[in-house]
């Protein structure tokens, strides 16, 4: 399998919109692994995680092409995960296609927000629930619930494909132990998951600071989730987290973690 983290931020990216911090700062000065977008990921080049307002950006900046995509999969409906508005520009008069090319799996909020911004349009909208499985051509893709939107049912993702999982965790906070009781029974080759706080602790549960972020991963090491050989990678960092990527090495490698960044690409 392999993954392309194609954006890395949180809700305002890095630098911030309007942000004048530190990190801010350095990322407009230094660029490269310090410039965030939005999260979202794809999976062997045609299995979409999340569509953040960022994703013209994103697919221009990999010279990637949507159309070989088979399916977009929604995490929640927070407007840096799910920009809706934006997929109409997949269809007629923005392109002679007269359907949706791939469907939309996503929670019941998620699919009659798409329904309602688009009534009687050709999408196709899949319903998921967290802790049921639901196939997509030779993958198993299993939900799980996460503690972030309270008022929808937020969830991560484990991804299968032949011998190879892969869970995409953004955003989290703390599992509920509904969620850690359900993921002792795999073996998770890459972990991908949100460090959105950094350095600095914050007061939302929905997020997870590099403290709780190590707390989860060695919880997930000792259970055997992780083995010795799994990759570790975050995203979804912000630049309030008052960390650059230089300092996510330091503070994530003594972890054997990495942060990840814009346009990484992870084959496992």
């Amino acid at each position: 399998m392999e993954i392309r983290l194609l954006g890395t931020g949180a809700a305002d990216g890095i630098p911030s919109f309007y942000g004048n911090d530190e990190v801010s700062r350095y990322a407009r000065q230094h660029g490269g692994k310090d410039i965030r977008t939005r999260s979202a990921a794809l999976i062997d080049g045609h299995l979409k995680i999340d569509f953040p307002p960022d994703t013209l950006n994103q697919v221009q900046r990999d010279r990637l092409n949507p159309r070989d995509w088979t399916g977009v999969v929604f995490t929640h409906g927070h407007d840096d995960h799910f920009a809706r508005r934006e997929l109409q520009y997949a269809l007629f008069p923005f392109t002679e296609m007269l359907y949706m090319p791939y469907p939309i799996y996503a929670n019941p909020n998620i699919c009659r927000s798409v329904e309602e911004a688009y009534p009687n349009w050709p999408i196709e909208t899949v319903p998921t629930r967290s802790f049921h499985a639901f196939p997509h051509l030779d993958y198993t893709i299993t939900p799980i619930q996460a503690r972030h939107k309270e008022d929808e049912d937020s969830q991560n993702l484990i991804i299968q494909r032949g011998d190879k999982t892969l869970v995409y965790a953004t955003d989290t906070g703390i599992w509920p132990h509904e969620t850690f009781d359900f993921i002792g029974a795999y073996s998770v080759d890459v972990l991908v998951i949100e460090c959105t706080d950094g350095l600095r602790k914050g007061t939302y549960l929905g997020h997870l600071d590099i403290e709780a972020c190590v707390g989860m991963v060695h919880a997930l090491r000792t259970m055997g989730v992780l083995h010795s050989q799994s990759r570790v990678i975050t995203t979804h960092h912000a630049a309030k987290g008052g960390a650059r990527h230089a300092d996510l090495e330091r503070a994530l490698g003594k972890h054997r973690m990495e942060p990840g960044y814009d346009g990484m690409v992870i084959t496992f």
